[in-house]
């Protein structure tokens, strides 16, 4: 109810923040003292949060992205109804062919499992007919289901995506991740994106015993797409089926390495997702800083495709002069490419000088005491 609500607002001109219901739950808790939700506690709530809270979503009218959602929703609608035919079809070929049909069944497999069938008997024959009307349903929901994959493929590389070039996502996949994810830029980094996708686990360690359990939380849309492409992986030789095996090999349940590999899949879509977005912005960043040779210059935002790489920042450039002194300069560091004066060498009390002339050693007083009155002492 709140999208189609959000979408006239938005094309009024109206700013329309994303509150997520947790905050809304949680304010609505400290005002009234329980969790009881009506419409005028939620708004309440909902505009508190607005109000008092910093760095909620605001909102964006795309419409590559609506019409996007539009085409995937009804490819998903299509596909559930091609699993509920494929079904009912099964279900009369049981009935006809001793054994049944197999589980993976395609229009023409049906078609030519049905013409062996010569039923005499009237039930025979109505189950045949409902067969065949079932198979011609097939076909139209096979035929609707190919065109609009051509147009999720389309419209996603009009996008300029590139989440089909990863193994086990499909156009489908792809227009899903697209048009659930909007923009990637308000996930900070990819473990905030697979909290979001349900993939990231959930700690229920207790005293020594360290272990997580499955997050049933997140986008659960997204978790199928992850879902499926662990599953192609795995059926086929990739990178994916041997992290697979090797989390096998450290004595992880098959479940527990599925989530595992569901997990690294969802940090590559979220760098792949974080690349497209750099790239776009590439063609402008390079107009800017090109040079009279056409080469762009550096820049200090790294090129990496995950937010966790450090950046460069602007106390590691080179600075353009030397820096200010803070502290008064005084006359000896102002003096520091000068020779060093001679120093008066001086003698503590009572010290003595020894002259060695030819013949005899005389000695000498120095100090103040030659010069109190007091008489010198013999040689």
């Amino acid at each position: 109810m709140g999208r189609p609500l959000a979408a006239r607002l938005l094309a009024q001109g109206e700013t329309v923040l994303d509150v997520p219901a947790k905050l809304a739950a949680r304010v609505r808790v400290f005002d009234t003292g329980n969790a009881r939700k009506t419409d005028a506690t939620d708004a309440h709530a909902v505009a508190m949060v607005a109000l008092r809270t910093a760095g909620l979503n605001e909102l964006s009218s795309d419409e590559e992205l609506v019409a996007l959602r539009l085409l995937t929703d009804r490819r998903d609608e299509l596909a559930h109804l091609r699993v509920q035919t494929v079904n009912r079809l099964q279900r009369l070929l049981t009935e006809l062919i001793p054994g049944g049909a197999k589980r993976d069944l395609s229009a023409l497999q049906a078609k030519r499992l049905l013409a062996k069938v010569r039923p005499r008997s009237l039930t025979g024959k109505t189950m045949r007919r409902m067969a065949v009307e079932e198979i011609a349903d097939l076909v139209a929901v096979d035929a609707k289901l190919t065109s609009i994959t051509k147009e999720l493929r389309t419209a996603v590389q009009d996008r300029g995506s590139h989440l089909m070039d990863l193994f086990g996502i499909g156009p489908a996949g792809a227009a899903r991740v697209l048009s659930d994810v909007g923009d990637v830029a308000r996930f900070p980094d990819r473990n905030h994106f697979a909290s979001w996708t349900g993939t990231a686990p959930l700690d229920a360690s207790s005293g020594d015993q360290i272990r997580h359990r499955l997050s049933r939380a997140g986008n659960r849309r997204l978790n199928h797409v992850l879902h499926v492409a662990a599953i192609v992986q795995i059926r086929h030789d990739t990178e994916g089926r041997a992290y697979y095996r090797r989390k096998l090999a450290e004595a992880k349940t098959p479940m527990e390495a599925l989530r595992c590999l569901k997990r690294r899949l969802s940090d590559a879509v979220y760098r792949q997702l974080v690349a497209d977005a750099d790239s776009s912005q590439v063609p402008e960043a390079e107009t800017e800083q090109a040079g009279p040779g056409g080469h762009s210059g550096a820049s200090s935002q790294s090129s990496a495709a995950d937010l966790s790489t450090p950046v460069i920042g602007s106390s590691d450039q080179p600075l353009p002069g030397p820096a200010t002194p803070t502290l008064p300069v005084t006359k000896t560091a102002a003096k520091t490419h000068q020779a060093p004066a001679p120093r008066s060498r001086q003698r503590r009390a009572g010290a003595v000088k020894m002259e060695r002339p030819t013949g005899r050693t005389t000695l000498t007083a120095t100090s103040d005491v030659a010069n109190s009155g007091r008489p010198k002492p013999r040689p």
